[in-house]
Parts: structure tokens; C-alpha cells; sequence
């Protein structure tokens, strides 16, 4: 608690320290006054002086207890408080929905530890970059599902965006067009004069029969409602699928992205297509969202001091008074 107290003080006259220099010149005064104020005379032998009660060794009490009090006095004289700052962020957001593919290939480790894991410790670090945006989750694989609403509460988004796995409960496959239509339904209400769509994925349109609205059509949904579109293709592994002319058996882990779609998306929207191989890349991606989509951010700061002086004043009366009394009780000295 003591520690706690004495780490927590801020100073704010540390001029007001010089003064210990009186400190030396009153031990020194002390010491000299002592050698002069007492009698001296000559004996053959101080044997018989020897033995020492506990009133002579400690008969320089009172004088440290005055070093202490004055000790006290300077240091409350120093005005010790402790700070407190106040932040208050405040400006114009932009609201932004993280539009994230969850299907089972993002469980591959061509990025480690994985493309998923990579993907939520970016898009945790893009939130925390966006303190007065609203910002919302949307995931999809085979189906797609709002996880998190549009929110400033950006630590119930990011526990959200932790809590993410690939192969989750949603059917097996990936529906980027309904995973961009759900987005763009959850910026529907959106009062704010910027919308934006985050959409990454590491594959290509592979819709269940259940599907109900395509890519294209999504698209064009997006067009009519004023919504930018920055599209993420996620993939170490050269994965363009408008390179590959022969069918062939697929390794279950390498989804081909349609990079083709993906750019059609983003042009169309007045956003941009960006590729991330590694997650370095992946970083630059966002960091580049960052500078093109900037929010008017004003953080007002207030400064506050409590006082911590009384503390030190009544220590150096408490002192002053033991002094006082030593000096004329225990200590006292008859002439």
C-alpha cells in the first residue's frame, strides 16, 4: 500500500528538493555545537565512563527527529499529487462490416499458423486501429450469418472475431455472393456518410443448391445502395482461376480464388483488390483500407491532480510534537 502511495506521486515544485542541502549544513552545525557545549576536563583513565545506557546511545534521537520533520515539511512543501488523465475519443466514423469467409480451406497452413488465425489476428489489429468507427462481422461458407451487428463496442466485436473457426456450424462451401449481400442488409439502416465492405477470401463461388442470390446479383445490390467493396483474396499458393484449363483433382486444402469476380466486386464499388500471400501482406492490405477509408478522429485529453501534501504535514507535526516531547521528558537536560 506504502509502495503503491510513494510510486503513485508526482511532484509538482521539484525545485523545492534544493532545500535538503540544509540538511548537511544543520548535521554539521550539530556536530559542532556538541564538541563546544560540553565540559571537558583530564583524567588518567576513562574506564569508569565505559558503560553506556540506553538514554546516552540514544540521546541523538530528538536531533533526527527534526531532520525527519523537516524532511516532511520540504517534501509537502514539493506539492505531491498524483495525476489522473481523462481521454475521450470523439469524431465522424465510417461504418465498416468485416465480411469473412470461414469455409474449411481457411483452416490451411500455407500461411501459419493457419490462414484463419492469420486473418482474425489482422482484422483484431484493423478494429483496434478504428476507435470511433462502427463496425460490424459477417461470415460465410456455405451459408452466410450476421455475428456481430454494426458496434462501437469494438471488445465484444474483437471476443467475436476470436471466437471464429473454420469448419464451423454453417453448411460445407463458399457463397461470396450471399456472404456480400448479408453485409450489405446489415448497412442497410446505416446513417453514416462512408459504408464499407471488407471482403475476404481464399476461394471461389461453390454454392449448395440452397444458394439464393448469386455473386453478381449481390453486386449489383451492393451498386444500388452506395457501398464500397475491398476485396482480400488469402492464399500462399498461386491460386487464380482463370489459369487453370484442365480439370483437375483439387488437394482439399488449395481453393482456387476467382480473382476475376473479386476484381469485378471491387471496381465496380469504387473499392480495390488486393492479394495477401503471407501475413505481412495481409497487414499492408488493411493498412492500405486504413489510408483510403481515414475517419475524422479527435481525442480531447484532461489532466486532474489530487492533492497528497496532508499526509507529509502530519507527519512532520506528529514528529514535531515526539520531539518536544523527548527533549523535555526523557531527554531533558538539567543546567
Amino acid at each position: 500500500m506504502l509502495y503503491n502511495f510513494i510510486k503513485e506521486l508526482h511532484f509538482a515544485y521539484p525545485f523545492v528538493f534544493g532545500l535538503f542541502l540544509l540538511l548537511p549544513l544543520l548535521i554539521g552545525r550539530y556536530v559542532r555545537k556538541k564538541n563546544r557545549g560540553e565540559a571537558a576536563f583530564i583524567i588518567s583513565t576513562a574506564a569508569a565512563f565505559n558503560i553506556h545506557s540506553w538514554k546516552n546511545r540514544f540521546r541523538h534521537l530528538p536531533f533526527i527527529i527534526r531532520l525527519l520533520t523537516l524532511s516532511c515539511l520540504i517534501l509537502a512543501l514539493a506539492r505531491p499529487q498524483k495525476l489522473f488523465t481523462d481521454k475521450k475519443t470523439e469524431g465522424e466514423g465510417i461504418d465498416i462490416i468485416l465480411c469473412m469467409d470461414v469455409s474449411g480451406s481457411m483452416g490451411s497452413q500455407d500461411i501459419p499458423p493457419s490462414r484463419m488465425e492469420v486473418a482474425k489476428e489482422v482484422a483484431e489489429d484493423f478494429v483496434r486501429n478504428r476507435p470511433v468507427d462502427r463496425i460490424g462481422l459477417v461470415i460465410f461458407s456455405g451459408e452466410s450469418f450476421s455475428q456481430c451487428p454494426l458496434t462501437t463496442d469494438h471488445a465484444t466485436l474483437i471476443q467475436q472475431i476470436r471466437s471464429l473457426e473454420s469448419r464451423t456450424l454453417l453448411k460445407d462451401g463458399t457463397v461470396i455472393g450471399e456472404g456480400l449481400a448479408t453485409a450489405v442488409d446489415r448497412l442497410q439502416q446505416s446513417t453514416a456518410k462512408s459504408k464499407v465492405i471488407i471482403l475476404i477470401t481464399d476461394g471461389k463461388e461453390d454454392a449448395p443448391d440452397t444458394r439464393l442470390i448469386d455473386p453478381l446479383t449481390a453486386l449489383e445490390i451492393t451498386k444500388a445502395k452506395g457501398i464500397k467493396v475491398y476485396t482480400i483474396g488469402m492464399g500462399a499458393v498461386p491460386t487464380n482461376i482463370s489459369e487453370v484449363k484442365k480439370p483437375q483433382k483439387q488437394n482439399p486444402d488449395i481453393n482456387f480464388i476467382d480473382v476475376a469476380l473479386l476484381q469485378k466486386i471491387a471496381d465496380e464499388t469504387g473499392g480495390k483488390y488486393f492479394r495477401a500471400k503471407d501475413k505481412k501482406s495481409l497487414e499492408e492490405t488493411y493498412q492500405q483500407i486504413n489510408q483510403l477509408e481515414k475517419s475524422k478522429v479527435e481525442v480531447i485529453t484532461h489532466h486532474r491532480a489530487e492533492e497528497r501534501f496532508i499526509p507529509f504535514v502530519l507527519a512532520a507535526l506528529a514528529l514535531l510534537f515526539l520531539e518536544i516531547f523527548l527533549r523535555f521528558t526523557v531527554f531533558r537536560k538539567f543546567p
